[in-house]
């Protein structure tokens, strides 16, 4: 992996003993309102301090982004037991310790997100909803400017039997929305209704940012390739894009592709996302250990090579050091075949994204004819 791609944890953790705490208005109807605010604010302390240790851990293993959980600050919104944080007892306190997340986030480079839940509809026909929807990213926007968030990502809503109108009630809405949420807003392309190509007008005539989803691409396509729909998504930014990722629990033959695995298949990971300065977030139910293993996989880098010997024969082999591979055939170390036709010198070496491909590769070459090996070499690939 390039040092150019920040790879982003999504919310919670599977198996680090970090944990984010959250209530229902049902038990919170239960208690008197003094009963309510305390039992509110220890968990908001509570999830401020699991923040912290998020933040922390990201840093600590290299993960360059976190999305934030919508109830980070539980039921903050709803009409019955809704609250603003200086209500609850020891506010400023709780304020004071968000704040700390983001200047430790800030000072470590650490991106922070959010994604609202799937009942924020900007374009929705009920005039209740996007009341409620309006009122949702207020809050997290809120809470991104305490902690330095500088996304907060939803998806384009419903189509409602024409995706022009509903699109264009997406667009007459953004006008109620304060510059806080604005500076922030981005739009995703979704798996079921609106495409890149759908939505990339309304990005381009609003100055939206859009969250180019590969995975769902591929489930709800356009005439967009994925190469095409990230280069028209990087012009929507105005700074670092941000992209998701993910891979089909059932492999893309499988009755429902749309269902998210454990992990990220390497596979799905796009070439041309390789070189960019981008943040991708892991869309994975292994969460950490997700994040971490799609890490390790990018940073690998195999080759399939070939060894010209002594005796002018070829030899066929996989690596993820060509230096100290080529060293131990040198040595006598590597090869019973190359150790009785010293010494012998790289002629060829081909990147492959995975050890399993380039075994594969290894086997292809390996089948070769002589003559189809040395057409290979004149290629001149060693780098």
């Amino acid at each position: 992996m390039t040092d150019s791609i920040r790879l982003g944890l999504c919310c919670i953790f599977r198996d680090e003993p970090i944990k984010f705490r959250n209530t229902t208005v049902t038990y919170c109807k239960k208690l008197t309102k003094k009963e309510r605010y305390q039992k509110l604010a220890d968990l908001c302390r509570t999830n401020a301090v699991a923040l912290q240790d998020a933040f922390q851990y990201c840093v600590k293993y290299g993960i360059g982004c976190f999305r934030v959980n919508s109830q980070i600050l539980p039921v903050k919104t709803h009409v019955d037991v809704g609250y603003e944080l200086e209500d609850l007892p020891g506010g400023e306190e709780l304020l004071d310790l968000f704040q700390a997340c983001g200047e430790y986030a800030r000072e470590q480079s650490l991106r922070v997100c959010f994604h609202p839940d799937q009942f924020v509809v900007m374009n929705s026909p009920r005039e209740e909803v996007v009341e409620r929807s309006i009122l949702e990213l207020e809050y997290q926007s809120e809470v991104a400017e305490w902690i330095g968030a500088d996304v907060v990502n939803i998806h384009g809503g419903g189509a409602y039997g024409d995706k022009t109108k509903a699109l264009d009630s997406f667009a007459k809405n953004l006008d109620r929305l304060s510059a806080r949420v604005r500076s922030r807003l981005t739009v995703e392309n979704d798996d079921v209704t609106y495409t890149p190509e759908d939505l990339l007008p309304l990005c381009r005539q609003e100055g939206i940012p859009l969250v180019y989803d590969a995975h769902h691409h591929r489930c709800n396509q356009d005439d967009f390739s994925v190469e095409e729909a990230t280069t028209a998504a990087i012009k929507t930014w105005n700074r670092e894009p941000l992209f998701h990722l993910s891979s089909p629990i059932e492999g893309w033959e499988g009755k429902n592709p749309r269902r998210h695995h454990d992990f990220i298949d390497l596979l799905d990971f796009p070439d041309c996302w390789r070189p960019l300065e981008i943040t991708v977030e892991v869309e994975a139910k292994a969460k950490e250990l997700a994040v971490l293993r799609l890490q390790k996989q990018l940073k690998e880098q195999w080759y399939v090579y070939l060894l010209r010997c002594a005796d002018d024969s070829l030899y066929t082999g996989i690596t993820n050091d060509s230096s100290r591979r080529l060293a131990q055939h040198q040595s006598g170390k590597a090869s019973r075949y190359t150790r009785s036709r010293l010494p012998v010198a790289m002629v060829y070496r081909e990147p492959q994204k995975t050890k399993g491909l380039a075994l594969q590769r290894e086997l292809t070459i390996k089948s070769y004819s002589r003559q189809k090996k040395e057409a290979l070499i004149k290629t001149g690939k060693l780098d």
